[in-house]
């Protein structure tokens, strides 16, 4: 009998009985491994993952990358627990502040940050929290505290414990605790009850998907058919995700609040066709997985990979605002779904997002972030006239919780998730470079230590020098992402002939590994540029964007040192239309490395620069305290042309993304 094949749509329930008959007379050991160990049955009956990611501890960031991460550790990540009641007075640790979603959320970036930079500071922050919430389960196998729901249901709110899943589940691969599979087991198993008596409801309805990436997990760990019965229970009762991208309901933008068009829902929803894919085997989850990137980007993309939404869905106009927790869920996302198909077009979605969109969000030192960042982001200040569907007058200010305070709590996954997502082991148990950082990869493979060194100042620079140590002749096969957008990329290995690769996809070298090879890939970054709102232009070289130089001043709001609340105001004219040659940009725009260093997203630390000609449009202006939509182009000016500097997307704080065009 085949598993592989079956659904798990309720029709496959007297297969678990078969199973479990099975199991009695052939023993348990013959479908499943206690004590963590990946469950055999699990790979028949969820589909296989493409790539699978590495154990926290397996993969060290380094370079530039390394330093971000460091940067991000020092700032707001790092002390958070030291003075926000929210975190140092959490309910999840018994203080008094809020028990929701807060620590859960600082924590999904925290435990991963500490790992990939051996933190013993961070690692011990991280496990109060996690000792606190293994130690105080519920004798029933609640976890963390309790909140008041509306109506008379004495509830439990499965949302923030879906993302303490997600915590503990990384906490147990980084170091192997025996406490958290069986803490788990308890906790789904009541939730299991619960949703029986009331079905997933409000953030948790939207969300389902993030609870049953941890359901999967555990069942690789167990081999328990019930966790199946339970993961289809949430996506039955979840919102319908396939429905909602097959056909976007919001087109245009959104005038209120609510779930459906909601930001951040939508970002974490892009994971859902791929997750319950694992389950269903149903090839129009793989089509929907792409077509959601593809019709979010119709309707609401913006520059940077992202889409709008402040905080619902706003349209294309580069001045409408993308939340920053919908920045680093997004990411999460793409992360798991590259595992799951392993398209490389999420490879390369994933580039975009966390060298642009990514950093733009926080101050250089990371010690302030805005709720919502803008493509056209002329001005960041306190906004009473405004052009935002929902948020508040401080939303585009830097700061510790300007709008809301979730932000605050959940940016921190953003660098630590991309960085442990870099490298992953294939199906065939070799090694996929899925997206590319200065890292370093130690594993093992077919039992054999394997150590992968990337070399390199990528996104910066083209050229990625890999360095691959085996202690032992091993065969195996090292996938290599070629992103959609490069052009005529090469690869050398072991200093021989140099040989062209094909764009788009994985190229795969399959040896024998002996001692050390080098291997030397090249990725050309040909410069591309985009037609956006009102036929503006934006600027692409490789995965970077391009932004105009502002001059900057930052100028104290409120708040006690270090983090205080900054509005940004402009030093220099922003509002340009830029001469470019449309049938060969290339004879327009310049461009100019420098040496990377301490931190490359910040205006004075830039390690390529791009130079372009321009005139002044005096009628551009600020409107709601915005820039105003870019003027239809071409545009007409009179006034002087002008060389003007661009800069990465991300190192720019005051940014003009969309360009008007001169005629």
């Amino acid at each position: 009998m085949s598993l592989g094949v079956l659904s798990t749509r309720g029709s496959h329930r007297w297969l678990f009985l078969y199973l479990a008959m099975a199991g009695m007379v052939l023993g348990a050991s013959a479908w499943w491994v206690q004590s963590g160990m990946e469950v055999s049955a699990a790979k028949t009956r969820l589909a296989e993952l493409r790539y699978e990611h590495l154990p926290l501890g397996e993969i060290h960031p380094a370079g530039w990358l390394r330093g971000q991460l460091r940067i991000q550790a020092d700032g707001l990540s790092g002390h958070l627990d030291e003075f926000w009641p929210d975190i140092k007075d959490s309910g999840w640790i018994g203080g008094e502040a809020e028990g929701w979603e807060r620590a859960p959320y600082w924590l999904d970036g925290i435990v991963p940050l500490a790992f990939l930079l051996d933190d013993e500071k961070l690692k011990k922050k991280a496990k109060l929290f996690v000792d606190y919430a293994l130690e105080h389960q519920a004798e029933d196998g609640w976890l963390g505290p309790e909140k008041s729901l509306k109506g008379n249901y004495k509830g439990r709110d499965p949302w923030p414990v879906f993302v303490m899943m997600k915590v503990l589940t990384q906490w147990e691969e980084a170091n192997g605790d025996k406490r958290v599979v069986p803490a788990l087991t308890k906790f789904l198993r009541t939730l299991d009850r619960q949703l029986d008596e009331r079905p997933l409801f409000d953030w948790n309805k939207m969300r389902w998907q993030d609870g049953v990436v941890s359901v999967h997990w555990l069942y690789g760990k167990t081999g328990e058919s019930w966790l199946l019965d339970l993961a289809e229970k949430m996506e039955r009762q979840g919102y319908d995700w396939v429905a909602h991208f097959a056909d976007l309901p919001h087109k245009n933008k959104v005038d209120k609040w609510e779930h459906e068009s909601h930001v951040v829902n939508n970002a974490m929803g892009v994971k859902a066709p791929g997750v319950w894919y694992r389950q269903s085997s149903n090839d129009k989850e793989r089509e929907i997985a792409l077509k959601a990137i593809k019709v979010l980007d119709k309707y609401h993309g913006q520059a940077s990979g992202v889409f709008s939404g402040d905080e619902c869905f706003a349209g294309k106009m580069p001045s409408q605002g993308t939340e920053t927790c919908a920045v680093v869920e997004y990411l999460y996302s793409l992360e798991t779904l590259i595992q799951i198909f392993g398209d490389s077009e999420f490879g390369d979605r994933m580039e975009k997002i966390a060298f642009n969109a990514l950093p733009a969000a926080f101050k250089p030192d990371m010690w302030a972030r805005q709720y919502v960042q803008q493509a056209n982001q002329a001005v960041a200040k306190v906004s009473n006239d405004r052009l935002y569907t929902t948020n508040g007058s401080d939303a585009n200010m830097y700061g510790l919780e300007t709008n809301y305070g979730c932000c605050t709590a959940n940016m921190h996954q953003g660098w630590p998730k991309f960085a442990s997502h870099l490298w992953m082991k294939t199906a065939e148990e070799g090694l996929a470079a899925v997206a590319y950082g200065p890292s370093f990869v130690e594993t093992r493979i077919k039992g054999i230590g394997v150590s992968v060194e990337l070399s390199t100042d990528y996104p910066f620079d083209e050229v990625l020098n890999f360095q691959v140590t085996s202690e032992s002749p091993v065969l195996f096969s090292l996938h290599l992402r070629v992103p959609g957008w490069t052009e005529n990329a090469t690869i050398q290995i072991a200093g021989g002939i140099m040989s062209s690769l094909e764009t788009g996809g994985f190229h795969t070298v399959e040896r024998e590994w002996s001692g050390t090879t080098e291997i030397t890939l090249t990725l050309p970054m040909p410069l591309s540029t985009e037609r956006r709102f009102n036929n503006a232009t934006t600027i692409v070289k490789g995965p970077l964007v391009f932004s105009l130089k502002v001059g900057e001043s930052w100028q104290h709001y409120d708040g006690l040192k270090p983090h205080d609340t900054w509005q940004v105001f402009p030093t220099s004219h922003w509002n340009y239309a830029l001469q470019i040659d449309g049938e060969d940009p290339q004879r327009s725009v310049t461009f100019e490395k420098r040496q990377v260093g301490k931190n490359p997203f910040s205006p004075e630390g830039a390690p390529i620069i791009a130079r372009v000609k321009g005139r002044l449009l005096p009628e551009w202006i600020l409107e709601k305290n915005a820039a105003a939509p870019p003027p239809q182009s071409p545009v007409a000016s009179d006034q002087p042309l002008e060389e003007l500097v661009l800069i990465p997307y991300g190192a720019a704080k005051l940014r003009i993304t969309e360009f008007p065009t001169l005629e």
